[in-house]
C-alpha cells in the first residue's frame, strides 16, 4: 500500500537514511515462542500489497515473506521460547525478542519505527508508532516476517505435539485448544503462567 512507504518516506525526507521497522508476533497465545523481526526494507522497491499481517491470509503472508526475503536490505530475527516468556513476563520477553532482531539486523539503523513499545537497552532513535503495521511499510514488512515465522515454527510443533493440534490455532487460545489441555494437560512449549494454563495445570501435578 502506497499509504505505507509514503509514511517511511516522512523519515527519510528528514535525513534518516535507513529505517528499520520492528514487530513481533505471539504476544497473546497460550503456547509457544514469541518472535520478532526488524526489516529494512530497499526505498527504490515498492512490494505490492504489503499490509498490516492480520490483515493477510496465510498464503498472501508467504508470498509477501519471500518477496520481503528478496528484497529488503537488512533483515533480524529474534525469538523467545515459551519457558523465558513465564520467567520474565510476555512485555519483557517482548522486548528481548525485538532486541534480538534489532542485533540481528546486521547494520545500525538511522531509526527504529517500532509497534507501540520503546527498548530501552537499544541505544538508537525510536519511534513507538501505536498499531503501527498498519501505517508503516517498514513495521508491516515486519509483521509479516515475524508472523510467517512463528506460525511455521507452531506448524512444526505440531508434529511433536500432535494431541494439541498447533496447526489449526498456532497456539491460541480457542476452544479446541482449551478443550486439549483440558484433556491432556499442558505440554513443554505451553505458557504456564498464562491463563487458563495456569489454572489447568494444576489438575495435572
Amino acid at each position: 500500500m502506497k499509504a505505507l512507504y509514503a509514511f517511511d518516506d516522512k523519515y527519510r525526507k528528514a535525513g534518516f537514511k535507513i529505517i528499520a521497522g520492528i514487530d513481533e508476533a505471539g504476544r497473546g497465545p497460550l503456547a509457544g515462542p514469541v518472535v520478532a523481526a526488524a526489516v529494512a526494507l530497499n526505498p527504490a522497491v515498492e512490494i505490492d500489497g504489503i499490509n498490516d499481517s492480520k490483515k493477510l491470509t496465510a498464503a498472501k503472508r508467504k508470498s509477501l515473506f519471500y518477496e520481503i526475503l528478496y528484497s529488503a536490505l537488512y533483515i533480524g530475527v529474534g525469538v523467545v521460547d515459551a519457558d523465558e516468556i513465564d520467567r520474565i513476563n510476555i512485555l519483557n520477553a517482548t522486548r528481548l525478542a525485538m532486541s534480538a532482531a534489532f542485533s540481528d539486523l546486521g547494520v545500525w539503523p538511522d531509526i527504529l519505527l517500532i509497534d507501540a513499545l520503546k527498548l530501552p537497552a537499544v541505544a538508537c532513535e525510536q519511534v513507538p508508532i501505536i498499531k503501527g503495521d498498519a501505517k508503516s511499510a517498514s513495521i508491516a514488512a515486519a509483521s509479516i516476517i515475524a508472523k510467517h515465522l512463528r506460525d511455521s515454527i507452531m506448524s512444526l510443533f505440531h508434529y511433536k505435539y500432535p494431541r494439541y493440534n498447533f496447526l489449526a490455532h498456532k497456539g491460541y487460545g480457542t476452544k479446541e485448544h482449551i478443550e486439549n489441555i483440558n484433556v491432556h494437560g499442558p505440554c513443554e512449549i505451553h505458557r504456564k503462567t498464562f491463563a487458563p494454563v495456569s489454572v489447568l495445570k494444576l489438575r495435572f501435578q
